[in-house]
């Protein structure tokens, strides 16, 4: 029998993020006799997914990350944990900082070295000395890397410019946790356990609360729909360290009687089929994988259109509004999406696993990485 190959992901930690999310959609779909992985974590706490990595058969180690350790201890840390097991590849998810663990294995000796790319924004800016940086840190990553990844075009654009042989990974997801329509029991259920009218109106996002997903736009949106109706309802889920600055700004705002924080939930699906409207007005994004999600639960989305468009799986559930589009406009997208008629399960597994997003499917793609 062949031995089991081991492969090493290298990400900032494992919580529910969107590329953390499709990383476990992969981990629970692969034949794990034959393929294990292990994961390197710059936190030192506990992740959300750790614990069902553990008992997957998958390792955690936790490093300090490179502003905490500097550049030569940061590499040595990796380099030894990459030398204690006989990896058949690094799978580097850390963006513009992915060069560095991917060095640290090729001083290890690891043949194949991968970056991917999830995201398509440079978070330090656009000024000349930013732009000299990000530069700088491409050419360590097409020094150390042996094969290039990205969730979307766009990402894998802002990261390798126009760089041939770049594998596009779709972000597949679990299609059938997500299907089916809310009975309403089901649906009472959920409002009952938030505390809100069985016949409101719930506009939902989850995501990770930092700048980049526009929480304070979403709070600016409510509450203008809510001086045209007192029915709607905001339900944000998710953990991050804007929260606090959140919350406080929707009691400023004097709408925090419609706002729900659920914080970090593992019932992503039954949420997402009790929403009446996913919202998704970020200011930049890699892919979108949630958006995926939102349609496979069949929920209309209104979405920035600052997100990749190929999130859009042609059922006629994605609307895309630009932020700089008046709240009027949004608010007028959000009452036509309620009008939305219900999707077939048929058509939702059909047109997502066609447009190649179904893990099942597409697992095989991210296994031929391997070797």
């Amino acid at each position: 029998m062949d031995k089991k190959k081991r492969v090493l992901h290298v990400v900032s930690a494992m919580n529910r993020g969107g590329a953390e999310t499709l990383l476990m959609n992969v981990y629970r779909n692969i034949d794990r006799d034959r393929i294990q992985f292990d994961f390197v974590s710059h936190r030192s706490v506990e992740g959300d997914f750790d614990r069902e990595i553990c008992q997957l058969g998958g390792k955690i180690y936790r490093v300090k990350s490179l502003g905490q350790s500097g550049l030569f201890s940061y590499i040595s840390a990796l380099r030894g944990i990459m030398v204690s097991e006989e990896y058949a590849a690094v799978h580097a998810h850390t963006d513009y900082q992915a060069g560095f663990p991917l060095l640290a294995a090729k001083r290890a000796g690891i043949k194949r070295r991968i970056c991917h790319s999830h995201s398509n924004h440079f978070p330090k800016g656009n000024r000349l000395k930013e732009r000299a940086l990000l530069k700088v840190l491409q050419m360590v990553i097409t020094r150390a890397a042996t094969d290039y990844c990205a969730c979307s075009q766009e990402a894998a654009q802002f990261l390798y410019g126009n760089r041939q042989g770049v594998h596009l990974l779709k972000n597949g997801i679990d299609i059938d946790s997500f299907l089916g329509e809310m009975e309403p029991p089901q649906a009472r259920s959920v409002r009952q356990e938030l505390g809100i009218p069985t016949n409101a109106k719930l506009i939902g996002h989850i995501g990770h609360f930092s700048p980049s997903k526009n929480h304070s736009f979403m709070l600016r949106l409510l509450k203008e729909l809510v001086t045209e109706r007192s029915d709607i309802f905001l339900i944000l889920v998710g953990g991050g360290p804007l929260r606090e600055e959140i919350e406080g700004e929707a009691r400023r705002l004097g709408v925090d009687d419609h706002v729900r924080f659920l914080g970090v939930r593992s019932d992503a699906p039954r949420l997402m089929k009790a929403f009446d409207v996913f919202l998704f007005p970020s200011i930049y994004e890699g892919f979108g994988i949630v958006a995926i999600e939102a349609q496979s639960a069949g929920t209309p989305c209104i979405i920035a259109d600052s997100v990749p468009k190929s999130v859009d799986m042609g059922l006629g559930l994605v609307s895309f509004v630009s932020l700089q589009d008046s709240l009027a406009e949004w608010t007028k997208q959000i009452h036509k999406a309620f009008l939305t008629e219900q999707i077939s399960n048929e058509a939702i597994v059909s047109k997502i696993s066609s447009a190649g997003f179904d893990i099942k499917q597409n697992v095989s793609e991210w296994l031929g990485l391997y070797g």
